[in-house]
């Protein structure tokens, strides 16, 4: 699959690894993706997001909206609406975890452990992208994955990054008029 990826989307998972290595995160995550997204400059898929108004304060705005996630420990909005009506209330869960064991506690990070390999993995979550992303590819027909369809896999995968996209304008639907000018596609995942 690999060998089908553009340099661009090449360049996106290796700034994930980045990411992932930065935050000290026991391996990649589709969060990192994402944020390798809002990183590039110059692609089809940074073209898309600016398009859709992911720019400049947007972007950062993103940005913290992961950041948040990562401290629910990768909870969605939703995910914590859902509990908050069964009465937990997770921004409290964490707040009294911080106190504890200091910000940023449940968010995955693993600063003081060393690696085995050397090399970051990629998460169930990062894998099922990448996956989704040659689905993407193959039902427009390319023969290439550039990081436009790792974007679009973002949008249609349910999860943080998802939903982070969905609440700043960045849709599978408004994805696919942007890049391709509309054509309703079969979502695919």
């Amino acid at each position: 699959m690999f060998e089908r990826f553009t340099k661009d989307a090449r360049a996106v998972v290796q700034g994930a690894v980045a990411h992932a290595e930065r935050a000290g995160a026991p391996s990649v995550d589709a969060e990192h993706i994402l944020l390798a997204l809002l990183d590039r400059e110059g692609s089809r898929g940074s073209f898309a997001l600016t398009s859709l108004g992911v720019t400049g304060e947007r972007k950062e705005s993103v940005r913290e909206a992961v950041a948040e996630a990562r401290r629910r420990a990768g909870l969605s909005q939703a995910e914590a609406d859902a509990l908050a009506g069964l009465g937990i209330d997770v921004s409290q869960i964490v707040a009294r975890v911080e106190e504890v064991h200091g910000v940023g506690a449940m968010s995955g990070g693993r600063q003081d452990k060393g690696w085995w390999s050397g090399r970051r993995t990629f998460g169930r979550g990062a894998k099922q992208i990448l996956e989704t992303s040659l689905r993407m590819a193959v039902a427009r027909g390319h023969r290439y994955i550039g990081d436009e369809h790792i974007l679009l896999a973002l949008t249609v995968r349910p999860g943080v990054p998802a939903e982070i996209l969905a609440d700043h304008g960045v849709t599978h639907e408004s994805l696919i008029r942007v890049l391709f000018g509309g054509g309703g596609e079969a979502k695919a995942g």
